[in-house]
Order: structure tokens, then C-alpha cells, then sequence
């Protein structure tokens, strides 16, 4: 007979998953890993209240522009979906949420790199929250700074979101 699904919060499922303590009765009510880090290749390696940290192998053969750099692109989503992750770790089990706008600011080109995409929130309101992601080479250099404002959905506006 198989036992009834566990219902834990985000960060506590995101946490466990981290640890290797998660069982498989437990679940959440978001989807992880999601589908667009599974495509592009994210992993989560660090995660708390409002924070996350987000991994990419880089490469340019897989990940490339026409200029043999890293695609910009690529880099938006990568500090979108660390934004994603730590804005979740807020949520209730009645609750959503949506990106509102997202800037990014490029410092420096990546060629092959393990990329590091650390965001954390700089104001954390009822409704809207302001985040700030670094994504980092692995020689510790800045390549983008982003920022993102994030709306928090409740109730009926958060359902099959």
C-alpha cells in the first residue's frame, strides 16, 4: 500500500532535496526540480529563507552566441530561476508568484565556466519583493548583476499558476 503524500513547505522540501533527506512520500506544491532547469542544466547548491544559489556548467558549445561567448540570454534565465527559487521559499501553500520585470546589467564576457547565480531579496513586502542576483565565474569575477521585481499571488489568483 502506498503511504499518503507528506505536505512540507518550500524551503524544508528545497532543503532536504540539498541534504539527500528527502523522502519520497514528501511533497510540495511546486515543482522541482522545474522543467527549464532540468532543460538548461541549473542545479540548486545553496538555499534559505529569501536566498538561493544556483549552479551552471557553461559552455559554449552548448550555451554559445555567435560570438563564442556565453549567451546573455542564458544568463538572465539562470538569475531568474535563482530568483524563482529564493522567492518560493516564502510561499504558503495558497500562494504564488510572478516576475513583474527583470534588469540585467552584463560586467564581463564567460567563455567555459562553472557559473554561481546568487540572489537574495533586498525588500521583502506583503506583494512585491525586489530581489538582486550575482552571477559569479568560477575565479570569483562578476559577470551580471540582475534585479527583479516579483509579485506574490494569494488565494484564487495563485491557482494553476
Amino acid at each position: 500500500m502506498k503511504e499518503k503524500p507528506v505536505y512540507i513547505p518550500v524551503l524544508e522540501f528545497l532543503q532536504r532535496q540539498l541534504q539527500g533527506t528527502l523522502d519520497e512520500t514528501m511533497t510540495t506544491h511546486m515543482n522541482y526540480p522545474t522543467a527549464i532547469s532540468r532543460l538548461l542544466g541549473f542545479s540548486i547548491v545553496d538555499v534559505g529563507e529569501a536566498t538561493a544559489t544556483l549552479a551552471l556548467d557553461a559552455d559554449p558549445a552548448l550555451h554559445g552566441n555567435q560570438q563564442g561567448t556565453v549567451h546573455g540570454g542564458l544568463l538572465c534565465e539562470l538569475a531568474d530561476a535563482a530568483i524563482g527559487t529564493a522567492h518560493s521559499t516564502l510561499m504558503k501553500k495558497d500562494e504564488s508568484f510572478t516576475s513583474i520585470d527583470i534588469k540585467t546589467t552584463f560586467l564581463r564576457p564567460v567563455w567555459r565556466s562553472r557559473l554561481l547565480a546568487t540572489a537574495r531579496v533586498e525588500h521583502r513586502g506583503k506583494m512585491i519583493s525586489h530581489y538582486r542576483c550575482e552571477i559569479a565565474r568560477e575565479d570569483g569575477k562578476v559577470v551580471a548583476i540582475i534585479t527583479s521585481t516579483v509579485l506574490t499571488l494569494t488565494g484564487e489568483k495563485a491557482r494553476g499558476r
